[in-house]
C-alpha cells in the first residue's frame, strides 16, 4: 500500500475547508508554520508522523482518514449512527429530504 501524498494534501484541506479553518488558523493550533501546511495541501512537502499527528489534532481527524481516505468512529459513534440509519430506513423521500436539509443546516451552522 503506498500513500498519495496528492490526496493527503486535499483531504487536509477539504476538511479544513469543512471547519471553516484557514491554513493559519491550522498552522498556529499545530504549532507548525503556514508555509508548511500550505506546501502539504499543494503536496510540495511531506509531514513527518509527528506533524501529521498534529494537523490531526488541529482539524480534530484520524490518521487513517488522512493517510487513506478511511474513517474510523468509536463505538458510540458506530452505535450512533447504525440507530440513525435504522431510523432513515423508515422515512418516505420527503422526509429524506428534510432530514437532508436539516443534516446541512446542522453542518453548514457549526452546532
Amino acid at each position: 500500500m503506498s500513500i498519495d501524498y496528492r490526496d493527503l494534501g486535499k483531504r487536509i484541506a477539504k476538511r479544513r475547508k469543512v471547519l471553516n479553518l484557514t491554513q493559519e488558523d491550522v498552522a498556529e493550533a499545530a504549532g507548525l508554520s503556514n508555509n508548511f501546511i500550505s506546501n502539504i495541501e499543494n503536496s510540495y512537502s511531506i509531514p513527518s508522523i509527528d506533524s501529521l499527528l498534529k494537523i490531526c489534532e488541529a482539524i480534530d481527524t484520524t490518521p487513517d482518514y488522512l493517510l487513506l481516505g478511511s474513517v474510523s468512529y468509536s463505538d458510540a459513534e458506530e452505535e450512533l449512527r447504525n440507530k440513525i440509519n435504522e431510523r432513515l430506513k423508515l422515512c418516505g423521500q420527503k422526509k429524506l429530504r428534510l432530514v437532508e436539509r436539516f443534516v446541512s443546516w446542522v453542518i453548514d451552522e457549526d452546532v
